[in-house]
């Protein structure tokens, strides 16, 4: 990680902008713990095993789409699972809210990486504001992470209404924090997705690679 301080010095930046999935926490051991919890559940309902296709169907369709750009992302997303796995999108809003939004919130800090709340103080002494964007709610996350930055910004914020890589969510951040874009760094885990939404930016990123450790 000494590179990561090397670079937020060298850039002079005034805020750290974290991404969420994969960022913060080991995103690998999380979808291992998920995936015994769901066989778990599924193996005695076997007459709902049609929402795992759900879950599959949602994500799928949201990495397909994150460049289109739409009115109400919010709501559009359930309406590309619903299509895609032939259900209604309160459907797949329901199967969602269990599996990706709460359901997981209880293994987070399990997975949470070695560090990252030490790093964020560090971060907060050096007078470096800290945000998080993430192309999910993020707030409930951070909660069951324990960790706090000043700002939180999601992708379907309304006055964001974008998924990465558009560059919209680090836009809006760096005018919100009243931090010019060059003076702000992003760090998330996905080239094509972090790297990308930052370049497009015009903001400096860095990429992590494998497993983190936030303590310099």
């Amino acid at each position: 990680m000494r590179d990561l301080l090397s670079l937020i010095k060298e850039k002079n930046v005034q805020a750290v902008i974290f991404d969420v999935d994969g960022t913060l926490y080991d995103q690998k051991k999380l979808r291992r713990l998920m995936f015994f919890a769901v066989i778990k559940y599924y193996s005695i309902r076997p007459w709902r095993l049609k929402e795992i296709k759900v879950l599959q169907d949602f994500r799928g369709q949201r990495e397909k789409n994150a460049s289109v750009v739409c009115q109400d992302i919010e709501k559009v997303q359930y309406e590309w699972g619903a299509k895609a796995s032939g259900v209604s999108p309160e459907q797949v809003k329901k199967v969602t809210a269990q599996w990706i939004f709460q359901y997981p919130l209880k293994y987070l800090y399990r997975c949470r990486y070695p560090g990252v709340c030490r790093f964020m103080e560090k971060l907060k002494e050096q007078k470096i504001i800290t945000a998080v964007f993430s192309d999910y709610p993020a707030a409930e996350k951070l909660s069951a992470l324990q960790v706090s930055p000043h700002h939180i910004f999601s992708s379907t914020d309304k006055n964001i209404d974008r998924l990465k890589p558009d560059p919209k969510g680090l836009l809006v951040a760096a005018r919100s924090l009243n931090i010019p874009v060059e003076y702000c760094l992003f760090v998330g885990d996905r080239e094509d997705r972090d790297g990308e939404c930052a370049r497009r930016a015009g903001m400096p990123y860095y990429i992590l690679q494998g497993d983190l450790d936030f303590i310099p």
